[in-house]
């Protein structure tokens, strides 16, 4: 019912309900292939009333005016898979998130059900708690290990400013060294948040201060989430301190999602600008997709247009944003294309 109701507001198109060939994504005279690598999921009960009215504020009259089924709906495994389709791309990746005083809780096993429902097309990145870091570590890391031993588990995901803790608080490089272990790369956020709860100052949002961490464990994967976009005063934020990091270390990769959504960029210039500065510096090859959605209804879709316009403005040829799009991905993952 809900998946007609769309249809019917026109934000998912009927011929696209339930298909499992996406198009890809148009470029100049070329069809590229793209894989999603940011994505939620949750339920709506987890979320905290402050991000349960943000995510309302994005869904459609009169859909927001009861927005738990929508939302519930949305962040399913079919919810996903259709948007994914709707945008032309072939797969995502689901986050599980651990952010109590921010944006709430989806866990390692919420992720692992959808992982299960849509093993073709979904993977995750496992995450655990650190509210009670200094009686329960142990604990938590045991956790970790364990979830990322599900097949279709293939990083980490943590958000410092959402979960509190510094980016150069060494008590946390537990949870780096496991990753080196296992070859399971890191997602961090970076930037300020527009969620209530979260913190903004620098040591909690700028990469830079992740920097000895990087340096001492080479054999950790770092993915830098959003660039250091600025969410609360919609600018570029710490972008050259996450590409200066690129340049001095190997294990440092970007990803530009939510950095240019119509809420945060409404005309692309900083998007442009983003992608225009990756390609100065010669770190394309460090970049992976990801939109930070689904967020409401055709957000993966748009998502993926304001990419290509971004990419196209930037001049980016065909081959660099395939890269972009899905090859980088595979490559860090260390997945066959």
């Amino acid at each position: 019912m809900i998946r007609i109701t769309l249809a019917f507001f026109g934000l998912i198109p009927m011929p696209l309900l339930g298909c499992s060939s996406p198009s890809g994504i148009v470029y100049g005279d070329q069809v590229l292939a793209g894989i999603d690598m940011h994505l939620h999921t949750g339920e709506w009960d987890k979320i905290p009333p402050s991000t349960q009215n943000y995510l309302a504020e994005r869904f459609p009259f009169p859909l927001n005016l009861n927005p738990e089924p929508l939302a519930e709906d949305t962040l399913s495994a079919q919810g996903v898979v259709d948007q994914l389709d709707n945008a032309g791309l072939e797969k995502g990746v689901v986050f599980a998130v651990y952010a109590p005083h921010s944006v709430g809780i989806a866990t390692n096993a919420e992720v692992m059900e959808l992982l299960d429902a849509k093993p073709d097309r979904l993977w995750g990145l496992a995450s655990l708690r650190v509210d009670q870091w200094n009686t329960e570590a142990e604990n938590q890391l045991n956790n970790l290990r364990e979830a990322l031993n599900h097949p279709r588990m293939i990083g980490i995901k943590l958000a410092h400013a959402h979960m509190h803790i510094r980016f150069d608080d060494p008590q946390y490089d537990s949870i780096y060294a496991l990753a080196g272990e296992l070859e399971k790369p890191v997602y961090l956020h970076t930037g300020p948040s527009p969620f209530n709860g979260t913190l903004a100052d620098p040591p909690y949002t700028n990469p830079i201060y992740l920097e000895e961490s990087i340096k001492r464990f080479p054999q950790t994967t770092f993915i830098l989430g959003h660039m250091g976009f600025d969410f609360l005063n919609k600018a570029e934020g710490n972008l050259e301190e996450c590409l200066a990091l690129g340049k001095r270390y190997p294990n440092v990769f970007f990803e530009p999602s939510a950095l240019g959504s119509g809420a945060s960029d409404p005309d692309g210039t900083l998007y442009t600008k983003v992608l225009r500065r990756t390609k100065e510096e010669g770190l394309i090859d460090r970049m992976i997709y990801g939109s930070d959605g689904p967020q409401f209804p055709g957000f993966l879709a748009d998502y993926a247009t304001r990419t290509r316009d971004a990419m196209k403005a930037a001049e980016y040829t065909a081959d660099e944003a395939q890269a972009v799009f899905k090859t980088n991905f595979e490559r860090v993952f260390g997945l066959n294309p």
